[in-house]
């Protein structure tokens, strides 16, 4: 008899009552059946922990005493797993039946520590766009690739617990934004890395999102990572300038960006003076940053085929 390992699937809330039976009944959905959820709530204040406690004993529901950062409270749910493999789902997304199943097997390969898959983005009006439609899928041994582009997606990532212990530090506290990157990059550095292509999961984007509402604390989680990095990988900075480089290239872009959509050109222009002669996107981007943002920012985000909020 085939025993199934058991996954784990991490799920953190707090205020999350509005999307959370959704993102909970994708889980018991699903067709591979050995899952638990740990359920740690982040002291919420809304109905969330009705909604959690009204499930059965597959979730286990933990609550904190006072409100975390996010690294640190996707840690204090770990801490509760039994799981062989663990796996995230944030409590406004969504799985689709089969992406346990899928995932699973690619951890035949006993040099695999991590697997993710393709997603779909998707906002409240319908639009919809799936993460990989144009863009590289990194693999194998990728830490060099995930350093310098990172795109996975948190709730198509299944981690192998072998990976995640080999690790000096879970989740970085630190980090409300960054906090998965930084971990699953660290994990690439020793790990080999798999993908499915096909969709397995559904990411929200909605207008209190993290990602949207903290955008501009990228910036500084992102240059603390690479100071992190530069003390924990031997000859970080000589080995991967490159990456690095590009790294703090875009991390300018990103800022700039989120300067100018904020109505900030002088400041916007400033992190992009030094772009504007060595980079074409940071040359667009200079010269945009003296028009009035709400008539350009619809343009590039039709451009970049956005899926927005709204």
């Amino acid at each position: 008899m085939i025993i199934s390992p058991l996954v784990s699937v991490i799920m953190n809330c707090y205020n999350s009552s509005k999307y959370l039976r959704e993102a909970i009944d994708s889980v018991y959905a699903q067709t591979y059946e050995n899952w638990e959820i740990v359920f740690w709530d982040n002291a919420s204040m809304d109905n969330s922990a009705e909604i959690a406690l009204s499930y059965d004993a597959k979730l286990r529901y933990f609550r904190g005493e006072e409100t975390v950062p996010l690294g640190m409270a996707r840690n204090k749910a770990i801490e509760q797993a039994n799981g062989k493999f663990i796996a995230f789902l944030d409590c406004d997304d969504i799985w689709l039946p089969r992406k346990l199943e899928v995932q699973l097997p690619l951890f035949k390969d006993p040099n695999v520590g991590l697997v993710y898959s393709d997603t779909i983005f998707f906002n409240e009006k319908g639009r919809s766009k799936r993460l990989y439609s144009n863009k590289y899928a990194s693999t194998g041994y990728c830490f060099r690739e995930l350093l310098s582009e990172y795109c996975l997606s948190l709730e198509t990532v299944i981690i192998r617990r072998a990976a995640l212990e080999g690790q000096t530090q879970w989740f970085d506290p630190r980090f409300n934004l960054i906090e998965e990157a930084d971990l699953f990059i660290r994990i690439a550095y020793n790990w080999k890395v798999s993908m499915l292509p096909e969709p397995l999961s559904k990411w929200r984007i909605h207008g209190s999102s993290g990602t949207w509402t903290k955008m501009y604390e990228f910036y500084g989680e992102t240059m603390l990572m690479l100071d992190k990095y530069a003390g924990l990988f031997p000859d970080f900075e000589q080995s991967y300038s490159g990456e690095i480089q590009r790294v703090k290239i875009n991390n300018t872009l990103r800022h700039s960006a989120a300067l100018w959509q904020n109505g900030q050109g002088y400041e916007a222009r400033k992190q992009l003076s030094n772009l504007a002669y060595r980079n074409i996107n940071g040359f667009f981007l200079y010269f945009l940053s003296f028009l009035p943002p709400h008539h350009i920012v619809p343009i590039l985000r039709r451009l970049r085929g956005d899926i927005t909020p709204t």
